[in-house]
């Protein structure tokens, strides 16, 4: 007789999914999968019986969020801005420029550049040991283009992509963890209509002339929701191709509606992973941009869709943390006083957290958090299964920092 689990594979085998994705909505599946992907084990020595603490302090995975112009340029109410950042720093590891970078924002007229808001953005950021995406050196959606610079000729306009490219590889050399190269390229791709197939490739190689080791990142949306996810697949091999130094795949969060599909999320991630490229979910929002709450800002959550909202945030960070080419999620406001999507926030106007943020919360600094207690045995040693990131670990009276990386998978640590 066939038991259910031989019944499983073999029909897994018929259809050829072993070793893929699972697509069904399960926690227990991401569970199991985070379980593999996301932990690595401490081997701590020290003298036999010695107490042992391991505390963590920050994880490897960027879970993160948009900063908004607006708190560094002086137009949030200054208790607000106090708020903003200190809550911030209690939610988030990582950081993206929400508007400051955008060449039309920093450029609305030819040659006169404003660098104050990005310049403070960095500092903050540096001073708090937060990466930071760079978003973004260039957008070529139509729309998005300064007139200026659509009545340049084409030899101008070469030129003065060029310099954008040199002066903010030049400029900020060493300082943004990467950056978004050319935003939503399957949606508009201004530049290749007026110069040409290789002009990515030319913006890459410019900016890498003023920062050698800069991290280039494509970014596009209803990826994840498997609308454009084959013409994004078929951009990123003809990028490739042409030799483009694509540094990771990044792919917007916040074109579902009031829910999202899991499968769709789920398949869309173990497709982009065939490129063995890092993913990043780098614009999340729940609702999403095809809920009504993006058309009507003013509508507000009942009780009932808040705790939907706050499952769904849930199952979709636990469906992107299980997943190994995944490395991290920043949300597109977390404040409902500075977020494009009011009722997408973890945090109300007034700054009461939503459920939203208590299920957050509970995933990112309990579920997924190591606080471990115990001692070392009689031959000196122990051993901790625990969370990609950075470690305080105490034996005695003594205690020193650890990371401990994906990468390596394993850290020892010696404490006499």
């Amino acid at each position: 007789m066939i038991n259910t689990q031989t019944l499983a594979l073999l029909l897994a085998l018929a259809v050829g999914v072993v070793g893929k994705a699972p697509a069904q909505n399960s926690s227990g599946d991401w569970d199991g999968a985070i379980e593999k992907n996301r932990k690595g084990t401490l081997y701590i020595e020290a003298a036999p019986g010695t107490p042992i603490v391991v505390e963590q302090q920050r994880h490897e995975f960027w879970f993160g969020a948009a900063l908004a112009s607006q708190v560094f340029t002086g137009r949030m109410r200054a208790e607000d801005k106090e708020k903003y950042l200190d809550v911030f720093l209690k939610n988030f590891n990582a950081a993206v420029t929400e508007n400051a970078l955008k060449w039309h924002s920093m450029e609305t007229q030819r040659g006169k550049v404003d660098y104050a808001t990005v310049d403070a953005i960095l500092a903050w950021t540096d001073q708090h040991q937060i990466p930071l995406r760079g978003h973004n050196i260039f957008w070529g959606v139509p729309n998005m283009i300064q007139d200026w610079l659509k009545a340049l000729s084409d030899d101008e306009l070469r030129e003065v992509l060029k310099n954008r490219a040199l002066d903010i590889g030049g400029r900020y050399k060493g300082r943004f963890a990467e950056y978004d190269l050319n935003n939503e390229m399957i949606h508009g791709n201004y530049y290749e209509q007026r110069l040409g197939p290789d002009i990515t490739l030319q913006m890459a190689n410019w900016v890498r002339q003023g920062d050698p080791k800069a991290v280039l990142y494509l970014n596009d949306y209803d990826i994840l929701t498997g609308v454009r996810l084959d013409d994004y697949c078929k951009q990123i091999r003809t990028l490739l191709g042409q030799g483009v130094p694509i540094g990771g795949i990044g792919v917007q969060g916040h074109l579902h509606g009031e829910t999202f599909d899991p499968k769709a999320l789920s398949n869309a991630l173990e497709k982009l992973s065939e490129f063995n490229l890092p993913i990043r979910v780098t614009e999340f929002n729940m609702p999403g941009q095809r809920s009504q709450y993006y058309k009507d800002r003013n509508l507000k959550l009942t009780e009932a869709e808040e705790q939907a909202k706050a499952k769904n945030l849930t199952e979709y960070y636990r469906i992107c943390f299980a997943h190994p080419k995944v490395e991290g999620i920043l949300m597109w406001g977390f404040w409902e006083g500075a977020n494009w999507i009011p009722v997408s926030s973890l945090y109300n106007r007034d700054w009461t957290p939503t459920p939203a943020a208590d299920a957050y919360r509970d995933l990112v600094y309990r579920q997924w958090w190591t606080q471990w207690q115990g001692q070392a045995d009689a031959q000196g040693r122990c051993s901790v299964r625990a969370f990609f990131g950075k470690y305080k670990i105490k034996a005695g009276t003594k205690e020193v920092m650890v990371d401990l990386k994906k990468a390596d998978g394993t850290k020892t640590i010696t404490i006499q």
